[in-house]
């Protein structure tokens, strides 16, 4: 069902080899102004290309490509190649070092109707609209999106695992995250990848408003050529594909932030009683212990209290969507639905675009913003598991924005891909299965 591609990789020429942690970058949606403040401080750090400065970004962004391409900071490898990348990481409290492993390939813009690439989650409007100026200014990549294929013999892993043992990178990353990156050239294990993805649907994980935007520049482009024939670059999109059955996957909660005085703290309590059960903490550094394995449990942070709601049981069958059961049941759907929307007032239709609503993976990060002042009040969340993911997906339904954060984060610089024509081709058909 999924076709994919290798890549003729853009990547920092050789000289740069032994400064690559200087010059990989956060995700555009995930970046701190204090991390890109110093990043910006390196010329040729790779946010240049993924979040430009300048009132016009997307116009900087081709500027700057041009230059580095002209300078030769950039060069392209001219032999296609499956990249192998692999993720060394330790949560906190683990003490075994755990691996994602994963592949980097270019994969058709199927749109969503096509039922090619399913996703979980909604997405955010004007970030969609900035990466497809991005994407029309540049007609480059400068970081892949996430998929997930499902593959319970793991049939790609020795392949992937004697790749990465010729590593073309092997640096640290602002997460303490170990990134290793490698490629395969060899014609028939290329074929074995393609046909194996070419059987699959594909989740995908992370990089929801990239993909979207690949999808936008995909159909305007397809608009705009009479003679469009369907293997053109424009059709394709840079992707990290890993295996959904692999033990190393990890989804770590988002929490949600309130500003703009919504309700003082005693009339959101006031209503949410209607539909939750509270309970005061006195301790807004245990919530996160104290909701966890509790089916529609939250933590409530106000600046000088905390609380734990959850949902009465008997006030689920009051849930009027017209959504499956096994989307229904989601704690980010219940909350989105019976707090955000019963409680706070802001309707389901209308939170994608509500400028009352920020995201915050980090915990003390989170409940810092509330005692601060910069933010009025937060609900704590619990990680969505994979399971839930892979059933929510192949139900055709999403859940609410920014409901999933796989760890860790793939990062830009590593490679880029280009969808310029001339850059793109090669005699792709010799890849074929």
């Amino acid at each position: 069902m999924a076709e994919i591609l290798p890549i003729k990789a853009w990547r920092y020429q050789e000289s740069f080899k032994d400064r690559m942690e200087d010059l990989i970058s956060p995700l555009f949606d995930v970046v701190s102004k204090k991390q890109r403040q110093a990043l910006y401080e390196n010329p040729f750090n790779s946010i240049h290309l993924s979040v430009p400065l300048g009132d016009h970004p997307a116009l900087s962004a081709k500027v700057i490509l041009e230059k580095w391409k002209q300078k030769g900071v950039i060069f392209q490898d001219q032999i296609p190649g499956i990249y192998v990348y692999y993720q060394y990481f330790k949560l906190p409290g683990e003490e075994k070092e755990s691996c994602r492993k994963g592949f980097i390939a270019q994969i058709k813009a199927y749109d969503w109707h096509e039922g090619v690439v399913l996703r979980h989650e909604n997405t955010i409007p004007k970030s969609v609209n900035d990466r497809v100026e991005m994407l029309k200014s540049t007609q480059f990549q400068p970081s892949p999106t996430h998929g997930l294929y499902e593959d319970p013999m793991h049939l790609l892993e020795p392949f992937l695992d004697e790749a990465i043992q010729d590593p073309i990178y092997d640096v640290e990353d602002y997460q303490g995250v170990r990134e290793v990156l490698s490629v395969i050239h060899d014609l028939p294990t290329i074929r074995v990848f393609l046909e194996l993805i070419e059987s699959k649907s594909i989740i995908l994980a992370d990089g929801h408003h990239r993909y979207e935007a690949a999808i936008k520049y995909r159909n305007d482009m397809i608009a705009s050529n009479p003679d469009h024939q369907g293997d053109e670059a424009y059709n394709y999109h840079l992707m990290y594909f890993t295996n959904a059955h692999s033990k190393d996957l990890r989804i770590l909660p988002t929490h949600r932030l309130f500003t703009g005085n919504l309700s003082s703290e005693n009339e959101i309590l006031k209503k949410a009683d209607e539909w939750f059960t509270i309970k005061k903490v006195f301790d807004s550094d245990e919530i996160s212990e104290l909701i966890l394995h509790k089916q529609w449990a939250f933590g409530l942070v106000f600046k000088d209290s905390a609380y734990k709601i959850r949902l009465k049981p008997e006030k689920f069958e009051e849930f009027d969507l017209d959504l499956p059961e096994v989307v229904k049941s989601v704690d980010l759907m219940v909350l989105h639905y019976f707090f955000i929307q019963k409680v706070l007032g802001i309707d389901m239709e209308t939170q994608r675009f509500s400028d009352n609503i920020e995201y915050e993976r980090n915990l003390r990060r989170c409940v810092g913003r509330v005692g601060e002042g910069s933010a009025d009040f937060a609900v704590i969340t619990k990680e969505v598991s994979m399971t839930q993911v892979l059933e929510v997906c192949k139900t055709g339904f999403m859940m609410p924005q920014k409901s999933t954060y796989f760890y860790p984060k793939t990062v830009s610089g590593l490679l880029f891909a280009s969808v310029d024509e001339q850059e793109f081709k090669f005699p792709y058909q010799a890849f074929r299965p």
